[in-house]
Order: structure tokens, then sequence, then C-alpha cells
């Protein structure tokens, strides 16, 4: 039983399975289009509001150094995710890593934990963009009917129809095509981008050189818990600790931690780059390296242009320029919120898709879902199912205690792919490695403990919700995917002739 639960699928099967012509995805991605799905994906409601959130009750002006602090234990993961991205440019990300390393029922796990972490992902990233949208109707007088807004708090029967909308739309996109989706991302992260740095020289101007004093406050200014209130902070982590000095700077690297996460997505499109061995490593690292600056400039200014215990919590950005003279900003970040949000979504649906596919390839999920359209060679069947699922998921759902579950999913995934590098490294040293993670095993062992920390961190609810969701998973794979896996039927065919003395190879 260990022996098929632990089998290993090998990296050279894998190229050859994206070979096949009916289960082959269209190779049309370049470093910059994977750049500019890492940055459009990374940058959304983090960057417009943990800025303030983490300053009032965390880390003060510091919280850039925050910011970098999160930004290096991305950076661990990411280096582990570059050498894998490119040794093994197959559909699936942290699925295929660990089919190739750990073997077929980690690997399992980590693709039900990634199914969830995207799908719920998606819907809570379409729930905001509903009410950034909404936000923006009611400033031009426009009101949406009753039962048709935001079901967030919403105690009676209602159905969200704009996030459920976006995500039908979005899964149009991605069915016709990855070049189509690539271009539309382009323009939407460029917009998005040129609101960041708007924001950033228009505030630059602004700073009062007082309000960096103390840079590393000594202690809470406010009333303890405050940031509580947010429902943006409850929605994204359920707690929000309130202690200042050095430690409060580490405590607000775990809350800005997550709005990094996205970037790993990016690795899910290995198969659909037309360079892999070369472009995976510069488009996740590339991505990274921009957004952690984005990251860091944006904090600096806002602590900047307003005393950290005076910053909102819901909109720090767009309040700090009102509370300058300057309210016209605050509808424009709201817009570039809104449009940031928008690539969020599809390159989390994108992610899960893939993954959903590579899973159907190796027969673990129906092979009817791996079978990609004959003219725009997407994976249109799982597109077109999840996209549903999850429209109407984000329609009549809240999410606000499921949301959590995002977090810890990634973090799981990191703590696989950095071992499932230290793995590969000692069972594989003859595969060719365009990009080798430095300073293995320190780096990976690095990018678990940082993972780890994080997943403390998080609530005691949230456990239990990915126990059950992990419980559920291990019953899916023992009475379909264990039996109907392509690896497990290749080793039987091979194994029923040795009963007259041959061997198995």
């Amino acid at each position: 039983m260990s022996s098929t639960l632990f089998r290993t699928k090998k990296v050279e099967q894998s190229i050859l399975d994206t070979e096949e012509p009916e289960h082959a995805l269209k190779k049309s991605l370049s470093a910059l289009d994977l750049t500019v799905f890492g940055v459009g994906v990374i940058i959304g409601t983090g960057i417009f509001v943990l800025t303030g959130t983490v300053a009032k009750d965390n880390a003060g002006p510091a919280t850039a150094l925050a910011f970098v602090a999160a930004g290096v234990a991305c950076a661990l993961a990411a280096l582990c995710y570059a050498e894998f991205a490119s040794t093994v440019p197959v559909a699936g990300s942290a699925y295929t890593f660990s089919y190739a390393s750990l073997g077929e029922l980690p690997a399992w796990i980590i693709g039900w934990d990634l199914v969830l972490e995207f799908a719920l992902g998606t819907a809570v990233v379409a729930v905001g963009w509903s009410g950034y949208i909404q936000s923006l109707m009611d400033n031009a007088g426009w009101t949406m009917p009753a039962g048709l807004g935001s079901r967030e708090g919403a105690d009676a029967f209602g159905f969200d129809i704009l996030a459920a909308a976006l995500v039908l739309v979005l899964t149009g996109i991605l069915v016709v095509g990855m070049k189509l989706s690539a271009r539309i991302t382009s323009i939407v992260v460029a917009i998005k981008v040129t609101v960041v740095l708007v924001v950033i020289i228009a505030g630059a101007f602004l700073i009062k050189g007082d309000n960096y004093d103390p840079f590393i406050p000594k202690e809470q200014p406010v009333e303890a818990g405050a940031s509580l209130d947010s429902p943006l902070i409850q929605l994204m982590f359920g707690w929000a600790p309130s202690n200042f000095g050095v430690m409060g700077i580490f405590t607000a690297a775990s809350v800005v931690f997550f709005a990094f996460i996205g970037f790993d997505v990016v690795a899910t499109a290995a198969e659909e780059t037309k360079n892999p061995q070369r472009d995976m490593p510069r488009g996740i690292l590339g991505s990274l390296v921009i957004c952690t600056t984005l990251y860091v400039l944006v904090s600096i200014v806002v602590t900047g242009m307003q005393h950290y215990s005076e910053l909102s919590v819901d909109a720090p950005l767009a309040d700090a320029f009102k509370a300058t003279g300057h309210p016209w900003f605050a509808g424009f970040i709201s817009f570039g919120a809104a449009v940031g949000l928008t690539t969020v979504c599809m390159i989390l649906l994108l992610g899960q898709t893939r993954v959903f596919f590579a899973m159907s390839r190796d027969g673990l999920l129906p092979r009817f879902f791996s079978r990609v359209h004959p003219r725009f060679k997407t994976p249109h069947r799982p597109t077109i199912l999840l996209g549903v699922v999850i429209a109407v998921l984000a329609g009549f759902t809240p999410l606000t205690e499921l949301a959590a579950l995002v977090n810890i999913g990634t973090l799981f995934a990191f703590v696989v792919v950095a071992i499932g590098v230290i793995i590969l490294r000692k069972s594989r040293p003859d595969l060719p490695r365009a990009f080798r993670t430095p300073w293995v095993p320190v780096i990976p062992i690095l990018s678990v403990c940082a993972s780890l920390w994080l997943m403390i961190n998080l609530p005691a609810e949230t456990w239990v919700r990915f126990a059950i969701w992990m419980a559920a998973g291990f019953l899916v794979y023992f009475l379909y995917g264990r039996t109907h896996s392509r690896l497990g039927r290749g080793e039987a065919a091979e194994e029923q002739p040795s009963a007259g003395g041959g061997g198995t190879p």
C-alpha cells in the first residue's frame, strides 16, 4: 500500500504527457507575460488596505520594514518555485512538483489544497471587486436593486450579481485563449501600476517628516484591538494582534505576507510558456521584486502623509489624501483598486483550472476534463465547470469565515514545494536544471520555517476547516483517484509479466 501511495511520476513522463495532441496546451507566453501575470495577481486589495492596518496597530512607519521581511519570506519560497517550474515545465504548479518528488498521495493532497485555495480566493476577490464597483456607483448616484448587491454582512436572501458576472466573463476570456488573457491582463496591470505610481509620486510631495517620529513605536497610541472592527481584516485573516516595537514589525510581516499571495500562480502557466527554462524564473522572481518595491514605497508615503495613529483601517491611502486636502485621489484610488482586483480574480481562476487540468490528465480526476479545446487549445471543460461553480459561490456566499483557508492553503503549498526541492536534488541529481535554488538545503529549510511560523499565527478554526477539507480529499482519493491513476495502471501493466519470472522495470 505504501509503495503505491508514494509512487512518483518521472519528470520525463510528465513532460511527455504535455505533448499528447488532445491534452497539450498552447505555448504562447513570454517572460514579460509571466511577470505581468505575477504583478497582476499580487497587487490587489493588500496594497490599498493592509498598509494602514499594520501601521496603526503593529509597526507604525516601520511598516516598510514589515513589507521587506514578508518579501524576504516570499523570496525564499519563490527561489524554490523557480527551480521546480524551470525543471518541470508542466501545468499544475506545486501539485506537479510534488508528484515528481514526494509521491502520488502528497501530490493529491497539495492539488486538493490548491483547488480550494484558488476557488475561495477567486470568489472572495470577486466579492471585493463587487464592493468597490458598488461604491463607485453610489458616488455616481446609482444604486444596485435590493437583493442584487453584495452579500457581505447581509442576513436576507440575495445574490451578488456583479461578483458572479465578473467570474463568468473572466471564464469566457480564459476559454478563448491565454494570449488574449495575457493582453487583457497587460492593459489592466498597466492601469493598476499607473494608479500606484501616481499615489507614490503625488504623496511624496505631501510627506511631513514629523510623521516618521518615532519610526519604530514602542507602545500603541490607540485602543488595543481597534483594527478588529475592520470587516476586510476579519475577512482576510480573522485576527489582528496589536503589539509594537521590534516584535511589532514581525507581527506586521505575518499580516502583510498575505498581500504577496499569488506569485506562485505564475508557476501554473509553465506548460504554456514558450521558453519555461529561461522565462519561469524571470517571471516569478521579477514580479515579486516589482511588487515588493511598490509595497515598500507606498507604505513609506502613506505613513509620511498622515501620522500612523490617525490612518484609517478600511481605506488608508484614499483617506490620507482626503486628510491632506486632496479628496479627488480617493475616487482615483478606488478606481485603481477595482481595476486591480479584476486581474487578481482572473489569474487565480487561471491557476485553479490548470491544477484541475493536470490532476485530470494524470487520472486522479475524470479524464474528461483533460481534453483541450480543438481550436483554442485551452482546458475549456474544467474552466467552464469551475467558473460556474465559483460564480454561484461568489453570488450567494459572504465567505467571511472561509476566506482564511486561502492563506493556510498557500503556506502549505510553500512548505511542500521547499521540501520537494531538497528531495528531488537527492533523488534526481542528473536532471538538467536551468535555474538552481542557491544554498540548498539552507534556503528550502528557511522557507519551510518561515511558512510554518506564519501558519501558526492563523486562527484555530482555520486549522479545523482545513483539516475537514483535507479529510474529504483523502476520501475522494481512496474512492476514485488511487484506482484511476494513470501511473498506477501503468505499474500494474508492467508487473503482470513478472509473475512468470520477469523483473519489473
